[in-house]
């Protein structure tokens, strides 16, 4: 993918906390403007002109609140790229609202290209894995004190392309005490940790480990960044992959 040429675009935010902020910087450093910054005091302002002038919306909110702004933006026509997670429970009708309403939503459950690469080699070293039945795996994140949704999407992410790879595994449960079926998650939320995730082999003979570690919040802004200028022309429902092509 071609990261420096774009055009210049109007972006409209969607939540002003931490990740809004950050957007809103490394926006602003590739030349956009920010038109919009919509948060829980000013909900009227989705049909503000400056909203509707936007070419992008960028959701950074809260899980209780993320499809009710899906919502409001495929009702105004607004392409949307979505950051917030624990709102998957409500997957399908927004994938229906989007290509039923030819409308334009990218949701990726982290943004980072370096976690992007990371979903990749945990996918490849699964299908690896596969074949050697004496190794369990399991997943531990930390993230935090303020994430609200536990596992991370980004876990459950990686949960879900260990289990499309591993037949022994059949589904990920956050027990201390799983089944030999089970892919356990372990989930640590400490202090003002970005995000740490960890991928672990372990037999009875020697153990293997992948792991990202995020520094600050540049990485997951910069990707959002990318994922707004990508998806200017198109549409439909799109993810990190249709952005990557790996």
């Amino acid at each position: 993918m071609q990261i420096n040429s774009y055009d210049t675009m109007k972006i409209a935010l969607i939540g002003y906390g931490r990740m809004g902020h950050a957007v809103e910087e490394i926006a602003c450093e590739r030349g956009h403007t920010i038109v919009s910054i919509i948060d829980l005091d000013n909900q009227a302002d989705f049909d503000s002109p400056q909203f509707l002038s936007a070419d992008v919306a960028i959701e950074f909110s809260q899980p209780q609140s993320a499809f009710s702004n899906y919502r409001k933006c495929f009702e105004r026509n607004m392409p949307v790229v979505a950051g917030t997670t624990g709102w998957l429970a409500h997957w399908d009708e927004v994938k229906n609202l989007c290509t039923e309403g030819n409308r334009t939503f990218f949701y990726a459950s982290n943004y980072s290209l370096g976690v992007n690469i990371f979903f990749a080699l945990n996918k490849y070293l699964a299908k690896i894995m596969n074949r050697f039945p004496s190794y369990n795996v399991r997943i531990e994140e930390t993230h935090h004190i303020h994430k609200l949704d536990a596992p991370s999407g980004t876990a459950i992410t990686l949960a879900n392309h260990i289990l499309e790879n591993i037949d022994r595994k059949k589904q990920w449960a956050e027990s201390l005490n799983p089944s030999d079926t089970d892919l356990q998650i372990l989930a640590h939320r400490e202090g003002e940790v970005p995000g740490a995730h960890e991928i672990i082999y372990e037999s009875d003979a020697d153990t293997i480990r992948i792991q990202h570690s995020a520094k600050n919040r540049k990485g997951l802004a910069l990707g959002a960044v990318l994922a707004a200028e990508f998806v200017k022309g198109k549409k439909g429902f799109l993810n990190m992959n249709d952005m990557l092509d790996f």
